[in-house]
């Protein structure tokens, strides 16, 4: 849902040959609030690491990528790392209480999406899979959560409640003596990598709630259907996230502006997560999460007008 095959100078073409009609509205809403109400921009809230390495790529343009050699701006987005011109050293690196899964549709342009963001500054935590090809979760459903909104997603206040009703259906939430028989044979979850303590961290303080692994599905609103309805992604905790409005500037048009995009998404719902399960004031601790979004949003408002498009 993110270009970034953009500079200053050819952003505003790449963004009308795509349509004005997806990605102007947040951003012209934007553009019209007074000084005072642009102050409740959370973007101009973060606490950021320096983004003078983004500064001085702009001004240098593309560069290489250094695995596969294509020409991006800022950072590959087949490859998951920045150009030669952006040192790793001066990205900031943020360190998640728990993993997280996103699910990228087949047709969602790679230089589009904005799950590339998470998997670059959360690279221990973040996994990208193109669907079809995901993971089985039916062993670990008792564990993880599918962030999409419908008729049956719960708050996320109310994850460990949920969750410890997954478990009363016969799926042991830990490793102590079930009451229960095990639902299957192969209910011993099998380690998918090694253990970190703040995976636990959860379970821990959180009043029981053993949620280790969150799922986003990175696509339009208008692909969702194929990706929602896969059978392996049936049965699993659902939260929607219905407070937070979207400050993306590829909107799509018609849809709610409390639709996400995909890296805004995994920011807000690690910000409720924090205070609302780990029960811990928030301090900034996700906010590198926005590092090129709110980049890039600054740079697309100077473009716009620049061009005379307020």
């Amino acid at each position: 849902q993110l270009t970034m095959s953009l500079n200053s100078s050819t952003l505003l073409n790449e963004e009308n040959a795509q349509g004005p009609k997806r990605n102007t509205e947040c951003l012209e809403s934007l553009e019209l609030q007074t000084p005072s109400s642009f102050q409740d921009n959370p973007l101009q809230q973060l606490q950021l690491a320096s983004q003078e390495v983004l500064e001085k790529a702009k001004k240098s343009g593309r560069s290489k990528c250094p695995q596969c050699n294509s020409s991006r701006m800022f950072y590959c987005y087949t490859c998951f790392v920045p150009v030669e011109t952006v040192p790793t050293k001066e990205i900031p690196t943020v360190k998640l209480p728990l993993k997280i899964d996103i699910i990228k549709h087949p047709n969602e342009t790679d230089g589009k999406s904005t799950a590339v963001h998470a998997k670059l500054l959360a690279p221990d935590d973040v996994t990208i899979y193109k669907y079809p090809c995901i993971p089985e979760y039916e062993e670990t459903r008792h564990e993880i959560a599918l962030i999409f909104p419908g008729p049956n997603s719960v708050s996320v206040k109310d994850i460990a409640f949920h969750l410890q009703k997954y478990s009363k259906k016969g799926v042991c939430a830990s490793n102590d003596d079930c009451s229960r028989e095990p639902l299957l044979k192969k209910a011993k979850v099998e380690p998918e990598e090694e253990k970190n303590p703040n995976e636990c961290i959860s379970s821990s303080r959180s009043e029981g709630t053993r949620l280790k692994k969150v799922i986003f599905i990175d696509s339009t609103w208008n692909q969702t259907n194929k990706i929602i309805t896969d059978e392996r992604l049936q049965g699993l905790l659902q939260i929607e996230l219905k407070t937070r409005k979207t400050c993306f500037w590829r909107h799509q048009k018609g849809k709610p502006d409390t639709y996400l995009s995909t890296i805004e998404a995994i920011y807000y719902f690690l910000v409720d997560y924090h205070q609302e399960i780990l029960k811990e004031s928030y301090k900034g601790q996700y906010d590198n999460l926005l590092f090129f979004f709110s980049f890039m949003h600054t740079l697309i408002k100077d473009a716009k007008c620049c061009a005379g498009k307020e």
